[in-house]
């Protein structure tokens, strides 16, 4: 038996250079690791503590497959309090991280050949769970001179009689843009004219540091699929953590699909969501004020350094440099990068190719030290 036995689209897999990235991180010793959106920062002690309590108590069992009730009356109330929006119960599943739920949605609504519409950059698991639902991608492209916002005229040119969703991703990973109010607005009339899903992934939803984020779930309910999760705002990356908010009968095909996959999240890292959630007035801007200082001191070394650029920071954690000036393309930058200064970053190409290999992907996920010591060493680089 050998490699040949495995599936033959395996057999010579595509690029993927995000695990390319991580693997290498991994294998290298004094590196500062500007790569993968994990960031250096623990939970908080008071997250932690409840949900050892919790797991003492005797939440170390499954729960039902959608999520303990309890768990699912959290996120309701969060979305309640924070937002103004209301939710049935049936509506929320708890999943693993944002990306389990975005792949259970794809498998319950995509039939062989339907459509699904990405905006570029996009965060690259997304061609990839699309096309193993057997939908079939297709990409528009954004423009950093329009500050990587959606042209809505591109997204209605791009809908087709195959099309059965839009993706979206606001605040966006790689760049960092937060769509504004006027674009989920369009997209949400451009969805609801064609009977479109609108597949939301609002993971980064409480960083947006400068403006309010609004859901999409606010401007077309009955279309919207909401992702989200506790990873990033709350630092919760390890505890595989998420939750998908769905019209109810999307939910009950998701319930099927996943009862053969995972069955259910993890209880004691609902039982943690649970308390996060309830705090989050609390909890969240600590996270949040650390990502965007972080951010600002980033966009104030690369306005220094003649052969980068980058736009205006908005939110996310993400840094999404232009190196045009430097000739290079996004994976000759930054294995250059990489061998000169034992900084890693994220190619751009990793994330389409429209506009992403003239830009790199820096993740604020090490202090300011680090950054500062990571950018003492980029600014004496030669091109």
């Amino acid at each position: 038996m050998d490699a040949s036995k495995v599936a033959k689209k395996y057999q010579h897999p595509t690029e993927n250079l995000l695990m390319d990235i991580a693997m290498l991180a991994k294998s290298k010793t004094d590196l500062i690791d500007l790569s993968i959106g994990d960031p250096d920062l623990i939970t908080d002690q008071a997250i932690i503590d409840a949900a050892f309590v919790d797991a003492t108590a005797g939440h170390t069992k499954y729960t039902a497959s959608d999520g303990s009730r309890e768990f699912l009356q959290a996120v309701v109330d969060h979305y309640q309090k924070r937002y103004g929006l209301s939710f049935e119960l049936n509506q929320v599943r708890g999943t693993v991280g944002a990306m389990h739920g975005t792949y259970l949605a794809l498998l319950a609504i995509l039939d062989p050949g339907d459509e699904v519409i990405i905006h570029e950059p996009y965060f690259s698991p997304y061609k990839e769970q699309v096309e193993a639902a057997g939908g079939v991608p297709v990409f528009i492209p954004t423009y950093e001179k329009d500050g990587f916002q959606i042209d809505l005229k591109i997204l209605e040119q791009a809908i087709t009689d195959k099309t059965k969703a839009i993706l979206i991703n606001s605040p966006n990973n790689p760049t960092g843009a937060v769509f504004s109010k006027a674009i989920f607005k369009g997209i949400a009339e451009l969805a609801i004219a064609n009977e479109l899903f609108i597949l939301s992934d609002e993971i980064y939803e409480e960083l947006s540091f400068y403006e309010d984020f609004t859901p999409m779930a606010t401007f077309a309910p009955e279309h919207t699929i909401t992702f989200s999760g506790l990873s990033k705002a709350f630092a919760m990356t390890g505890w595989r953590i998420g939750y998908m908010i769905a019209p109810a009968y999307v939910n009950d095909v998701v319930r099927q699909i996943n009862e053969n996959v995972t069955f259910s999240a993890p209880s004691i890292s609902q039982q943690a969501g649970i308390y996060a959630l309830q705090h989050a007035d609390e909890l969240v801007p600590k996270v949040a004020a650390i990502f965007q200082e972080r951010l600002e001191y980033v966009k104030k070394r690369v306005d220094a350094i003649w052969f980068l650029s980058l736009g205006e920071i908005k939110g996310t954690m993400y840094a999404f440099i232009n190196i045009e000036k430097t000739g290079l393309t996004s994976v000759a930058f930054v294995e250059k990068v990489l061998k000169e200064t034992n900084v890693l970053m994220i190619p751009g190409k990793a994330f389409g190719h429209t506009t992403g290999d003239t830009h790199v992907r820096l993740a604020v996920t090490q202090d300011i030290a680090q950054l500062k010591e990571a950018f003492d060493r980029i600014e004496k680089l030669l091109f």
